[in-house]
C-alpha cells in the first residue's frame, strides 16, 4: 500500500488539509481518534445493554434489541453522513460532540424512564436508535478527513480505518468491565465516556483541522463542546442524588442499604428500627420479604429436613442466612455450608442488624459456613450431603437457566448421600405453569423421583409472585411430612402440605422436554 500524497482531489474527499503537523503525524492522529471513538461507542452500547438487563431483566432480549437497532441505525447514521461530506471536519465535530451528550447521559436517562415512568423499553430503542445513527456517520466522515491528511487507495484507507476501530472497540470492551463499572458505576462511567469522547473528537477538529473551520464554525463547536462537558460534569456530581431519588422512587421510602458489587445492585429498605419490614432487593428484584418470608423459608427447608437423615446439608444461593436459620432448627444437624456467589449479601447478612436479626444470627453458628462460590462450579467438587437446597433467583431470568439444566441436576443428584433429598425453588406456578413444570420434568430427566408442592404467597406486592412452587426430589420416592415432634414450622401444617401438593397437581402439564444449557426451554 503506497501513500500518494499528491494525487489529484475528488469532489467526496476535498482538496488536501492544510495541517499544522507533517501528513504522516496529522494521519496518525485522525486513527488515534477513530480509536477512542470507536472504544467511546462500544462503551455506550455495553451500558445500554447492562442497564436494561438489571432493569427489565431477560439478558438475551435485552442484548438483541440494543444490538440490532444500533446496527441497523449505524446504516442510517451512514447514509445520512453523505451530505456533510463536504464539510467534513465540522461535520464530525459535530457528531461527536452529540454523541458525547446523548451517550453520556443515555444511562441516567434511561434509569429515570425506569423509575418515574414505570417502563424503560421505549427509551431503550430510542438511545439505541440515536446512538446509532450518531456511530454510524462517524466513518463516511472520518474516510473522507483521512483521505485529505493524505491520498492513498480506498482498500487501504478502508483496512486502517477499520483497524483502529476494531482495536478501539476490543480496549472498551474491556474497559467496560474491568475499569468503569468498577470505578465508576454504570451511571458516572457513561459520563465519564461522553467527556473523554468529547475531548477526543472536538480536539481533533479543533487543532489538526482548524483551518478549514471558519471562525464563526470554530467559535459554535467551542461552545457546543464547552456546554457539553459542563452538562455531563453537572451529571456526574449529581450522580449521587440523582440515584438517591430514582431509588426512592423504585423502592419506597427507607431504603438503608445500597451497594454496587461486582454481581448486582443490593438494596435493603426498612428494617431494624425503622419500624418497616425488612426488604431485600438484589438485582432490583424482591428476594426477601420480611412480611412473608417465615412462610416461603419454612415451605423450602422443613419437607426436605423431615424426610431423612440431615447431618450434612448444602445450601446454593440463600446468603441471607434465611435458609439456614431454619436447617439449624434441627438437632441433627453436623454442618451447613452455604455457596452464594456475592461475598457482599453474605457480609450484609452477618452484620446487618436487620438481616441479622431476620436469620437469627445464623452465621455466628460454627456449624454454618459461607462460601463465595458459583453453584455450578461448586457442585462439580462438592462431598456427598443429606440435604441439598437450591434457593435460587427463578428460571424466568436468563441467568439463572443455567441452574434449572439437566447438566445442573445431574451433578446435584451425584452429590446426593444415601437417602439424600434435592429440594428446588422452582418459581410460582402462576402466571408460567410451563417453566415449573419444566423444572419437574428436568429434574426426572436425570433419575430423581419428584414431589411438586405450591405454597400461595399471602401478601403479593412489587416483585412478589401470585404463589412459590417447590420441588422436592431423591432417587426413591419422597412424601411430603414434617418432623413429628420439634422443630414445628409457624405456617405449615400437615393438612397445608397436603393441599400445596394438590394444588400443583391439579395443573401439572406432561411430556415437556427438559432444559439443557444449549437448550433452555424456560420462557418458551
Amino acid at each position: 500500500m503506497s501513500a500518494v500524497s499528491d494525487a489529484p482531489s475528488s469532489p467526496e474527499s476535498g482538496p488536501p488539509a492544510r495541517l499544522p503537523v507533517r501528513a504522516g503525524l496529522g494521519r496518525f492522529l485522525v486513527l488515534g481518534a477513530v480509536f477512542v471513538c470507536a472504544a467511546c461507542g462500544l462503551v455506550y452500547e455495553l451500558e445500554l445493554v447492562a442497564l436494561a438487563s438489571y432493569l427489565a431483566g431477560d439478558s438475551v432480549t435485552q442484548a438483541s434489541v440494543v444490538l440490532s437497532v444500533m446496527v441497523f441505525a449505524m446504516g442510517v447514521g451512514s447514509l445520512l453522513a453523505k451530505r456533510l461530506r463536504c464539510r467534513a471536519a465540522v461535520g464530525f465535530g459535530a457528531v461527536e460532540a452529540v454523541l458525547a451528550l446523548v451517550g453520556g447521559c443515555s444511562a441516567m436517562a434511561l434509569y429515570a424512564c425506569f423509575a418515574w415512568g414505570g417502563h424503560s423499553r421505549s427509551a431503550l430503542v430510542g438511545f439505541s436508535f440515536a446512538i446509532g445513527v450518531l456511530i454510524g456517520a462517524e466513518v463516511p466522515l472520518l474516510m473522507t478527513l483521512i483521505q485529505r491528511v493524505r491520498r492513498q487507495d480506498a482498500g487501504g484507507a478502508v483496512a486502517d480505518l477499520f483497524a483502529a476501530d476494531y482495536v478501539g472497540a476490543l480496549v472498551g470492551g474491556l474497559a467496560f468491565p474491568f475499569l468503569l463499572l468498577p470505578a465508576f458505576g454504570q451511571l458516572t462511567g457513561a459520563l465519564v465516556t461522553g467527556a473523554v469522547n468529547a475531548v477526543a473528537g472536538g480536539a481533533l477538529v479543533l487543532w489538526l483541522f482548524r483551518r478549514d473551520l471558519s471562525v464563526r464554525a470554530r467559535w459554535t463547536l467551542i461552545v457546543a463542546n464547552g456546554l457539553v462537558l459542563a452538562a455531563l460534569a453537572a451529571g456526574a456530581v449529581l450522580t449521587p442524588s440523582f440515584e438517591r431519588a430514582a431509588r426512592q422512587a423504585v423502592y419506597g421510602p427507607g431504603v438503608r442499604v445500597a451497594l454496587h458489587t461486582g454481581e448486582q445492585e443490593i438494596v435493603l429498605v426498612g428494617g431494624g428500627t425503622s419500624g418497616r419490614p425488612l426488604s431485600l432487593f438484589l438485582g432490583g428484584r424482591l428476594r426477601v420479604s420480611g412480611r412473608d418470608e417465615v412462610r416461603y423459608h419454612e415451605a423450602l427447608i422443613h419437607p426436605a429436613m423431615a424426610a431423612g437423615p440431615h447431618g450434612r446439608v448444602l445450601v446454593l444461593g440463600g446468603g441471607d442466612g434465611l435458609a439456614a436459620r431454619e436447617i439449624l432448627r434441627y438437632a441433627g444437624v453436623r454442618s451447613v455450608t452455604v455457596v452464594e456467589r456475592d461475598a457482599e449479601v453474605v457480609r450484609l447478612a452477618r452484620r446487618d442488624p436487620g438481616l441479622s436479626a431476620l436469620n437469627g444470627g445464623a452465621y455466628r453458628d460454627p456449624r454454618v459456613r459461607a462460601v463465595t462460590a458459583d453453584a455450578f462450579d461448586w457442585l462439580r467438587r462438592s462431598m456427598a450431603y443429606d440435604v441439598v437446597v437450591c434457593d435460587l433467583p427463578a428460571p424466568e431470568l436468563t441467568p439463572s437457566t443455567k441452574y434449572y439444566s439437566q447438566e445442573f441436576y445431574g451433578l446435584a443428584e451425584r452429590v446426593l448421600a444415601p437417602g439424600g433429598r434435592l429440594v428446588v425453588h422452582a418459581g410460582p406456578l402462576r402466571p408460567d405453569p410451563r417453566a415449573f413444570w419444566t423444572v419437574d420434568a428436568t429434574m426426572r430427566s436425570v433419575g430423581l423421583r419428584t414431589t411438586p408442592y405450591v405454597i400461595g404467597a399471602p401478601r403479593p406486592g412489587r416483585g412478589s409472585p401470585h404463589d412459590w412452587g417447590f420441588v422436592l426430589a431423591a432417587r426413591s420416592p419422597v412424601g411430603l411430612r414434617l418432623a413429628p415432634h420439634r422443630p414445628r414450622p409457624r405456617s405449615l401444617t400437615e393438612e397445608g402440605l397436603r393441599a400445596a401438593r394438590r394444588t400443583a397437581e391439579r395443573g401439572r402439564e406432561g411430556g415437556l422436554p427438559p432444559s439443557t444449557l444449549m437448550r433452555p426451554r424456560y420462557g418458551e
